[in-house]
């Protein structure tokens, strides 16, 4: 796929997009002698690793084929988040009444909804626009970028010398073996955002993070929205009962779940397509004007010449890395989606980081150091940082968990938003913070709170000596702390209390 295919339809705005992260009369730079750093791939993790080692004093040359910005700016968390927004206010006002508001059926111009989304992402992109990067220093180079030999990146006829490289070209949505579906058409993450007209049934293939999301935006939007996935819930990575109410909010908006479902193949009938699902002995067909498959990641590594230069990788896992991001060629490191499997914008940004501290001062930072939140962001929105219960890396170890309904939780109430809880699983006998999930309105931002506390090693116990102001969401995490103090009054320790307490009467 060209990346001009993410640039539908050729309105102003996606013209001005176009003009900042890939313009069309761009001069490639002549390269300089040598560089301390070559960045193949201007996604989120090479833009930092770019701009901070350009910003340490680095001569830096950075490499992109398509649109600067990677999936993040271009087919990913901006666009995605963008008509999240309004799909919540469509819900808002459609849910008014609850409120004692009287309000007609709203009408949605979902044209205008995608012209919104790319007025903003445009307005977004001079952040990670060639021109920023040529002004911080950077040397630029649209193209594609192959390695040579050791030392040495070849992009178009021009020949790029490096004492450290680093791989950053992320990841694309993966191509399913659904018999009848390349044929079919079908859409991903890539070309969603090209749409102008909402499809009237949209069959949604895969129940992770993308899949969810969109599959209830598009409801709110007016969809008709099947979605298929194998697992017996969506979000299968999640806690079942977080994801339980996520999917029960999803169902309420009139998303149709198949759920321990596989599509066996992929159909036409005209302008249709028709998915044949598989669900245990049962066979069905789902008709629909539309497939997005929302379903697999695969790194990007056509066209790097990886073999070449010793540095090993498989189409799957993508490059392998050591825990300092070092491939297997010591001259060479990754970062972001080409090589993590948190594939997550806010990862990719501080695997950067290392990479920057290993390739230009031979430091020693270790990328399983970090404490990687992330959050799916439907409604409400699910969050997690840290191990789940029985996972962890340390062998035998034992959980405690504290979970906080928010029908508990005044601010909630208030705001008619108490689906969910906050969880959090600490080391049994100590409030030591292993791990945490949020189901709640704004739970991506909730669980910044509990990554800092596991970041710097503050309990729970501690946790519930910050005054938190009331009412807010976040008072559910302060109630887990005093749940948590609260299991320090044991009977013995109640027993000396008492004694006490009758003594000093």
């Amino acid at each position: 796929m060209s990346y001009l295919d993410q640039l539908e339809p050729r309105d102003a705005f996606n013209r001005e997009l176009e003009s900042q992260v890939h313009p069309p009369q761009w001069r490639n730079p002549n390269p300089a002698g040598k560089y301390n750093l070559v960045v193949i791939g201007a996604g989120t993790a090479g833009l930092v690793t770019a701009a901070g080692a350009a910003g340490l004093g680095a001569k830096v040359a950075l490499i992109e084929r398509g649109l600067m910005g990677g999936d993040c700016l271009n087919v990913g968390c901006v666009p995605s988040k963008a008509l999240l927004s309004a799909a919540k206010r469509i819900a808002a006002v459609r849910n008014a009444s609850e409120y004692g508001i009287r309000l007609e059926n709203p009408h949605i111009d979902f044209a205008e909804v995608m012209q919104r989304m790319r007025r903003l992402r445009s307005s977004i992109s001079p952040h990670d626009s060639a021109e920023r990067f040529r002004q911080l220093g950077i040397d630029v180079f649209f193209g594609q970028g192959t390695f040579t030999d050791g030392n040495t990146v070849q992009v178009g006829d021009q020949t790029l010398r490096f004492k450290r490289a680093v791989v950053a070209t992320g990841a694309r949505a993966s191509e399913l073996p659904i018999p009848g579906l390349a044929e079919a058409g079908y859409l991903t993450n890539e070309t969603l955002f090209s749409l102008t007209e909402l499809p009237r049934r949209l069959i949604v293939i895969g129940g992770g993070p993308i899949g969810a999301e969109m599959a209830q935006c598009f409801a709110r939007f007016g969809s008709q929205v099947t979605l298929i996935d194998r697992a017996s819930h969506i979000l299968s990575r999640e806690e079942s009962d977080a994801a339980e109410i996520v999917q029960d909010a999803m169902q309420q908006d009139g998303v149709h779940l198949l759920l321990n479902a596989q599509v066996t193949q992929v159909k036409t009938q005209g302008i249709e397509k028709i998915v044949i699902v598989q669900q245990g002995s049962a066979t069905s067909s789902i008709v629909g004007d539309a497939i997005l498959v929302a379903i697999g990641r695969t790194p990007n590594l056509d066209g790097l010449g990886l073999d070449t230069v010793g540095v090993e990788a498989d189409c799957r896992r993508g490059i392998r890395v050591d825990d300092r991001l070092r491939t297997t060629n010591r001259n060479i490191y990754a970062a972001g989606d080409v090589c993590s499997e948190y594939k997550f914008t806010h990862a990719a940004d501080f695997l950067a980081r290392i990479v920057i501290q290993n390739t230009l001062f031979m430091g020693r930072a270790r990328a399983s150091a970090l404490t990687i939140p992330w959050c799916t962001y439907t409604s409400p929105e699910l969050a997690h940082v840290g191990v789940y219960p029985g996972q962890s890396d340390e062998p035998g170890i034992e959980y405690q968990s504290f979970t906080q309904p928010l029908a508990d939780v005044d601010r909630a109430i208030l705001e008619g938003e108490t689906r969910g809880f906050v969880r959090v699983h600490c080391r049994r006998g100590s409030d030591r913070i292993l791990g945490a999930t949020i189901v709640a309105a704004q739970a991506g931002d909730l669980i910044s709170q509990i990554t800092l506390a596991m970041q710097h090693r503050i309990g729970l116990g501690k946790i519930a000596s910050a005054i938190h102001p009331y009412p807010t969401r976040a008072e559910a995490i302060r109630k887990l702390g005093d749940q948590f103090n609260r299991t320090k009054l044991t009977p013995f320790v109640k027993k000396l209390f008492d004694h006490w307490l009758r003594w000093s009467r």
